[in-house]
């Protein structure tokens, strides 16, 4: 939609943007959302082993490299052949370690009502993570800012579709590196007190985000480590290698006992196999040799595998996301997880441009993948374009209508067969010459029989253009503005802050994270 046009419909609707002001959002409650459905499993049993004993194959014979000479170490002290930077392991020994990870865990934040259930049939919504540019209907695109960074995490805190605080929902480049982790993660844990993600990218941010949460969560250091508080999620280098910050990062959350999710990022016929079937198999081998050494050093630690398994575009080489191939690389991974007990995550991802059909489409998609696979943890899940290298707040809007949507079609209720949902008696009121409208059944029960949309419009066309013919980006940037214009922070005790505020100055003066400028 051009700009002069969006001009032009801006004008002359003040009734539809006052209905779209203080409280304009009747959302759904804060809840954990649980999966009744069987997953989907494209894969039979001897598909599932087939993939398996390729993953072990690859750890056996032909080896991860970890470019960390501490992980170096900890594989040859536990057996491992390791040569030069390849480590090679034998099966017996990958399930032995697989073995010992929590099949279910829970992470607490500094409120403990959102305490998260990792694992099971829990889903849990995540928003937009770590794009370096920022897009809306008034600016377009531009680079990320601590202001675009303040208004995501104001959202993030805002939607009770949204579970956790991923990485930098934005990247905020008007913040030196230095010190970027510091302001940002004090923003998040003053402005959510939902669970809360630390980048894994060298000690400092690491162990300046454990004091961060630590700190907000009024925990002593005993205490912080006697339960998972936050997480991180880490990538391998497909194909074939884990980088030194975030095995460095991983080993230093698992020792502490917080959450670590191991996330290849595997684009078929890039980094991986063009078949899926083959880049699942690479995705699951580098997965497991991270999970495998945070379990040697930490027996028990929290950790979750991820699949970011998608397919580029063989014309350009660019990576497509919410593809039929994605959508089953995600429900094979599913099957994997299943198979080596452990919590799962996938996405919310497209590759549009601007939030247009291409993009609900193909999040859509992702996200369906996410419910039929037995996802835990679904990151991405709001404001993710340009295939993660924009993050929206219109599209943020967009996708919670979608994920408020997904938690109502979960609700038990909506298939209930009880002897009130089957209205026999009902049925025989009404019989065949009058209507539902006005009988008791549905007096009873019309402000929560259906769901209640946030950002879409019902009406007919004509109703829909005597109001302005307001298009569907354009409704969901009044919901943010106004979502931005009401928003109050959480609560927090004034010593718990001041403590953050000066540890933050602190860890400023010494010069935070280095940097090579």
């Amino acid at each position: 939609m051009s700009s002069e046009i969006r001009r032009k419909r801006a004008g002359g609707r003040a009734g539809h943007a006052e209905r779209a002001g203080v409280k304009t959002i009747d959302q759904m409650p804060w809840r954990i959302p649980v999966n009744p459905d069987r997953p989907i499993e494209p894969m039979g049993p001897e598909g599932v082993e087939a993939i398996h004993k390729g993953a072990m194959r690859i750890l056996s014979e032909i080896g991860i490299r970890f470019f960390n000479d501490e992980a170096l170490a900890i594989f040859k002290q536990a057996g491992c052949k390791v040569e030069g930077d390849t480590v090679r392991m034998d099966e017996d020994f990958v399930m032995e370690m697989v073995g010992r990870a929590p099949s279910e865990f829970t992470i607490t934040p500094r409120n403990p009502a959102r305490a998260l259930p990792m694992g099971g049939k829990n889903i849990l919504f995540g928003n937009v993570s770590s794009p370096p540019n920022y897009w809306d209907l008034e600016r377009g695109k531009v680079s990320g800012f601590m202001e675009g960074f303040r208004d995501f995490i104001k959202l993030t805190q805002y939607f009770n579709c949204i579970h956790f605080a991923g990485g930098y929902p934005v990247e905020p480049i008007d913040v030196h590196p230095s010190i970027r982790h510091l302001d940002c993660l004090y923003e998040k844990l003053t402005l959510t007190d939902k669970v809360c993600h630390a980048y894994a990218l060298g000690k400092e941010r690491v162990e300046d985000g454990m004091e961060m949460v630590r700190i907000a969560g009024g925990l002593s250091e005993e205490a912080f480590r006697a339960r998972p508080h936050m997480y991180t999620n880490i990538n391998s280098v497909s194909p074939l290698k884990h980088d030194f910050p975030m095995i460095d990062g991983a080993l230093r959350l698992a020792r502490n006992g917080q959450a670590v999710v191991v996330t290849p990022f595997t684009l078929a016929g890039a980094m991986a196999p063009v078949t899926m079937s083959g880049a699942v198999t690479l995705s699951i081998a580098e997965a497991l040799a991270a999970i495998v050494l945070l379990q040697y050093v930490a027996p028990g630690a929290p950790v979750g595998i991820g699949t970011f398994t998608s397919n580029v575009d063989m014309k350009s080489g660019a990576p497509a996301f919410g593809t039929p191939e994605y959508m089953r690389a995600t429900q094979m991974t599913g099957q994997m997880a299943r198979f080596y007990k452990l919590p799962l995550r996938s996405s919310g991802v497209c590759a549009a441009n601007v939030p247009d059909g291409q993009a609900m489409w193909e999040t859509c998609n992702s996200l369906w993948a996410a419910m039929q696979s037995g996802t835990n943890m679904v990151y991405h899940a709001a404001g993710w374009l340009e295939g993660g290298l924009i993050a929206s707040p219109e599209k943020f809007v967009m996708d919670c209508e979608v994920l408020q949507m997904m938690q109502r079609y979960m609700e038990p209720e909506v298939w209930a067969t009880g002897p009130d949902e089957i209205a026999i008696d009902t049925i025989a009121e009404v019989g065949s010459e009058g209507h539902y409208f006005g009988c008791q059944h549905t007096q009873d029960r019309y402000t929560t029989a259906f769901y209640q949309p946030i950002a879409s419009d019902w009406r007919n066309y004509e109703a829909w253009q005597l109001d302005g013919s307001v298009w569907t980006a354009e409704r969901a940037h009044r919901i943010f503005k106004a979502i931005i214009a009401e928003f109050e922070a959480p609560p927090m005790e004034n010593a718990v802050r001041e403590e953050l505020k000066a540890f933050v100055e602190r860890r400023k003066l010494e010069g935070g994270a280095p940097t090579d400028f």
